[in-house]
């Protein structure tokens, strides 16, 4: 027989075994146990929720065939080269070049697979600088206000009136920037304040919801406030956002290498279009308009799979939806669910 002693609170605070006099409480779990529960809570349930959605299924095979594309092809396909095949090879004519080859008798695929690494680094600096800055500058002013907020805002407001593209080739024309990571910062340069104010506002009106007053009221920092409980609740806006800047970086990137803005001492899907325009002559000659289209829709599937992607994620971060896949694996493995979480 036992009697649970009650907190003041109404909470149970430890179990007293009559007979024994022993106390026991909550026992605290095993290494190995914390490590298995963080597996299931940060990696196995959102995979499970993400690959539910068919928006993410189809986003995330287009993004790994880029990814392997950027890897696994760059070593086993040969870079291109300088007559390697016939000036102006149609598409699916040889084996030699699958796609076609350019005014130069290199090989369209060639160039397109050789050509992905440099345009997810340019994604991957920007996609991370702007979201990250975003982020850190929006959430932190929107939660501390006060001198903090008025300085950020200043700033994000200063970026917001400079013009965009006058900026960015202002930047290029005094750096001459050659290495991807660097050029993907340059370009998502002015991305980071919309971002900033968008949050910002969220987190205003989020900061004195009942879980937030909750928060402080156990002593919890404002660091672990604003991740563990604020960040989560704009956590699908921000990534659809950010990949909406992704797409941009891309498009910026694209953009200015065609128009020979952006310096480059390698393969790029820009450059092929600016080749194709200025030298192959494919505006003019149809049959040349493959030089145009390969890298176009190259362009084309990586935004359109970064956008299903982001978007089939807003299931990751629904509360009920988490809550129901974590419960069906406590069924499984016969766990109660009590005993405080992770740790």
């Amino acid at each position: 027989m036992s009697n649970k002693e009650p907190k003041r609170d109404g909470g149970v605070t430890q179990e007293r075994i009559f007979g024994t006099g022993e106390e026991s409480g909550p026992t605290r779990r095993s290494p190995a146990e914390q490590a298995r529960r963080a597996v299931d809570f940060y990696v196995r349930t959102p995979l499970a929720i993400a690959w539910s959605d068919w928006r993410t299924r189809i986003g995330g095979i287009g993004i790994v065939v880029y990814l392997l594309m950027a890897t696994v092809g760059v070593m086993f396909y040969p870079e291109p080269t300088l007559n390697e095949v016939d000036y102006f090879v149609a598409p699916f004519q040889t084996m030699e070049a699958p796609l076609g080859s350019d005014h130069l008798g290199r090989d369209v695929l060639a160039m397109m697979i050789h050509g992905t690494p440099e345009m997810l680094k340019i994604v991957l600096a920007g996609f991370t600088f702007a979201v990250g800055l975003g982020i850190l500058a929006g959430m932190v002013s929107g939660y501390k206000g006060g001198v903090l907020d008025t300085a950020v805002m200043t700033l994000a407001d200063v970026f917001i009136v400079l013009p965009g593209l006058p900026l960015i080739i202002v930047l290029v024309a005094i750096f001459s920037p050659q290495d991807p990571f660097v050029i993907g910062v340059v370009l998502s340069i002015n991305r980071w304040p919309g971002l900033a104010r968008e949050l910002r506002s969220q987190v205003l009106a989020l900061r004195s919801e009942d879980f937030v007053e909750a928060a402080r009221a156990i002593g919890l920092s404002s660091p672990t406030i604003i991740g563990q409980e604020l960040l989560p609740m704009v956590g699908p806006y921000t990534l659809i956002r950010g990949t909406q800047q992704a797409v941009g970086v891309i498009g910026a990137a694209v953009g200015l290498y065609f128009l020979g803005i952006l310096p480059y001492n390698g393969q790029n899907w820009g450059v092929m279009l600016q080749n194709a325009y200025s030298q192959a002559g494919a505006i003019q000659t149809p049959s040349r308009a493959f030089l145009f289209i390969f890298p176009v829709i190259a362009l084309g599937g990586m935004t359109f799979s970064f956008i299903m992607f982001s978007q089939g994620l807003d299931r990751v971060f629904n509360p009920r939806l988490r809550a129901r896949n974590e419960g069906g694996s406590r069924e499984e493995e016969g766990d109660d669910g009590e005993g405080g979480g992770l740790f």
